[in-house]
């Protein structure tokens, strides 16, 4: 009896995660802005500006993913909001423990001016594994642990706008990754 409810359940379970899956196309909408944002951020950090005002102004433009991602969503016919699936509820759980980890950005906004765009990178990469759960994605995966990875050896060796392009860069390969799996997930 226990293992025909477990079963139920574990079949019950990869049914939701293939449905939100699907009906949020793996998360592109906001995958594709943040290609948007971090292009935004790369071309900031680019300026002559004080390194203190082009964090200020890499903050300012960080509040303009969620637009963006709703315009991406309604190109794409994603309905972001799906109240249908439980575990849509679990993606915006993931998506809020970013914030939580834009204090620590913060930070080092303060004390190490010249580290934000990599702590922010950091945890932009890092905030993407538990969607390789939540969509069965490979793709998240290496993105958030190269990602992360890389943004923080070249947060050593170069400068922030290497780092900005970098996941400029790394955004678009996954983009086109995830494009890849939902095509031949349909």
């Amino acid at each position: 009896m226990r293992t025909i409810n477990k079963e139920y359940h574990e079949t019950a379970l990869n049914e939701m995660i293939a449905d939100c899956a699907k009906t949020q196309k793996k998360g592109l909408p906001f995958m594709a802005a943040s290609v948007i944002l971090w292009l935004g951020i790369g071309i900031v950090q680019l300026t002559s500006l004080e390194i203190g005002l082009r964090n200020l102004i890499t903050f300012c433009v960080s509040p303009l993913l969620m637009p963006l991602a709703l315009l991406f969503a309604h190109f794409m016919h994603v309905k972001i909001a799906d109240k249908t699936n439980p575990l849509s509820k679990a993606g915006f759980l993931f998506t809020l423990n970013q914030l939580l980890y834009l204090l620590i950005v913060m930070w080092v906004y303060s004390e190490r001016p010249e580290g934000m765009v990599m702590a922010f990178a950091i945890v932009h990469a890092a905030h993407m594994l538990p969607f390789s759960w939540l969509y069965r994605s490979i793709s998240y995966r290496i993105a958030a642990i190269a990602g992360a990875a890389i943004a923080l050896i070249l947060g050593i060796l170069t400068t922030p706008a290497v780092v900005a392009f970098f996941v400029f860069g790394m955004q678009i390969a996954l983009v086109i990754s995830l494009s890849r799996e939902v095509k031949s997930e349909a």
